[in-house]
Order: structure tokens, then C-alpha cells, then sequence
């Protein structure tokens, strides 16, 4: 399996790149070795496909990039990569000073609300335990982004042209519009509320965020994402991170229950003889 990180880029979205590789990650090595053999149990046991192979991403009749499974075929899921510690261009994120205070906190505590079974939106959705699953209804125009690690929760993507309302209300996974430019998926969304962290515990952000995310799925086994934040909340200016996405052969979505079946006492509350309920964070 190759290594991938998520690489930030400062500055417009098609200007010059220079790229970070942050601590955001799915899972150390043996946790997500451990991982997938968990998922992998059962009728629903799965393969990482050869990295060398390269096999065409499947298509509808009219030629349009298919992101799932074709009717039929074996389902799969997406995952995101191993943790990588490697910096390239080393440069910062715009943060603004209260933010990047705010920032280091995070990076000193491990309690970040998926640990509480809250939803993820934004690219945390995609850096979720057990991968998550694109499902296109093209009669309704509507896409839906299933993750497996979450509690219940799923988010719906408008392709229908609609804009964003004006009276959105805030909540985990935004309002969501989306559209296709050549084989690329691109979601605009917006309408966020403040209760959930974007990535796996840095990023910060506020009501104001508006992200676009790219989907481009290179081949059958591989697909890039890109996402340019936009938060003056937040930041001084936009900036893009980026990371891939692997197709795990097989797998498929299965009943995960965080709220009832939530192993992460000890991170979440503290120990039963040390139980810690001060974090500021929740």
C-alpha cells in the first residue's frame, strides 16, 4: 500500500503550489492494519488491489465517471492513506493568530467530537475509520457520500443546479451543490456549524466556511481529492489541501453503531478510575 498525507497549498486555487504534508491522518500503521482486517471479516471481505495495476474507472452508457460500483458488480469502498510525517516545501497555513493558538491546543489534546460520535464534514469525512461509499442516483440528480465510521449519518449532494439557500441553517455536513467538469465531481458547499473538526483535529474554522471539493478518480483503485478552504473567519486568505483515496475491492457498508458500541471510553471520558471531563474542547 503506498503512503499518502494531506499536502496544503497557500494561496488561489490555480496559482503557483506550494505544499505541505500535515500530521492529518487516518490511522497509525498497525491501528489500520488492524482496521482493515476488521472490515475485511465476514461475507463482506475485501483486498486492496496491486498498486501496480492500473484498471480503467468504470463509466455509465454515456460515458460519465461512475465514483461507485457498477449495478451488479462487486461493491468497494473508499479509504484514505497511512500517516506520513514528510514535509515538502515546508510553508504555513494562513492561519490568523488566534486560530493557530487554537491549533496548538488541538494538536495537545486527542478529544475531537468523531471521537463523541458526532458527524465529520469536510475532508474529515474521508479520514473516517472504514471508508466511505459515493452513491449517484441519477434519476433524482442527488449524490449521497455514505461513511461507515459515523453515527448514522450521510451527506446528500445536490446536482440538480440549485443554488445555495439564504436562510441556511448551520449544521455538520453544510448544504451541498454539486456538479461535474469532465470527469471531475466538484461540491461546493456551505451552511457549516462550528461542532465538528474539518480534519483529524487542526484544522479550525467558523459559520463562514465555504469549501469546494474536487473528486477525480484517475483509475479504478485510485481517486484524488482536492479541497479549497475559505473561511475569513479563520484565515487570511484561501488555501487547498489535497490527499488520495484508495478503492478497497469487496467491501461494503455495514451497520456501525458509535453510540452503542463505542470501545473509546478512555479517550473520550477518561479512564473509569480517572474519568476527565475539563477539556475545553468537547
Amino acid at each position: 500500500m503506498t503512503r499518502s498525507g494531506f499536502r496544503y497549498t497557500v494561496g488561489p486555487v490555480h496559482g503557483p503550489s506550494v505544499r505541505l504534508l500535515a500530521l492529518a491522518v487516518l490511522f497509525p500503521g498497525a491501528a489500520f492494519t488492524q482496521a482493515l482486517d476488521t472490515v475485511g471479516q465476514g461475507p463482506d471481505a475485501f483486498e486492496l488491489p496491486d498498486p501496480a495495476s492500473h484498471r480503467e474507472a468504470p463509466r455509465h452508457e454515456d460515458g460519465r465517471m461512475m465514483l461507485q460500483s457498477p449495478v451488479g458488480e462487486a461493491p468497494g469502498l473508499w479509504v484514505g492513506g497511512i500517516t506520513t510525517l514528510s514535509v515538502v516545501d515546508r510553508t504555513e497555513v494562513p492561519y490568523q493568530p488566534w486560530a493557530r493558538e487554537l491549533v496548538r491546543y488541538r494538536r495537545s489534546s486527542p478529544l475531537e467530537p468523531h471521537t463523541r460520535c458526532k458527524p465529520s464534514g469536510g475532508p474529515r469525512q474521508f479520514l473516517t475509520p472504514y471508508g466511505v461509499e459515493f452513491v449517484e442516483v441519477r434519476e433524482t440528480r442527488t449524490l449521497y457520500i455514505f461513511d461507515v465510521g459515523g453515527p448514522h449519518t450521510y451527506r446528500i449532494v445536490h446536482m440538480d443546479g440549485r443554488p445555495h439557500p439564504d436562510d441556511l441553517a448551520p449544521s455538520y455536513y453544510g448544504h451541498n451543490i454539486g456538479y461535474w467538469d469532465g470527469d471531475t465531481l466538484v461540491v461546493e458547499s456551505a451552511g457549516y456549524n462550528e461542532r465538528f473538526w474539518m480534519d483529524r483535529g487542526h484544522t479550525p474554522h467558523t459559520e463562514r466556511l465555504r469549501m469546494v471539493e474536487r473528486f477525480t478518480r484517475t483509475d479504478f483503485d485510485n481517486m484524488k481529492y482536492e479541497v479549497t478552504i475559505d473561511d475569513p473567519g479563520v484565515y487570511t486568505e484561501p488555501w487547498t489541501g489535497e490527499f488520495d483515496l484508495r478503492w478497497m475491492d469487496g467491501a461494503a457498508l455495514f451497520e456501525y453503531i458509535c453510540q452503542d458500541n463505542n470501545y473509546a471510553i478512555d479517550i473520550m471520558i477518561g479512564a473509569e478510575d480517572d474519568v476527565d471531563r475539563s477539556r475545553i474542547v468537547p
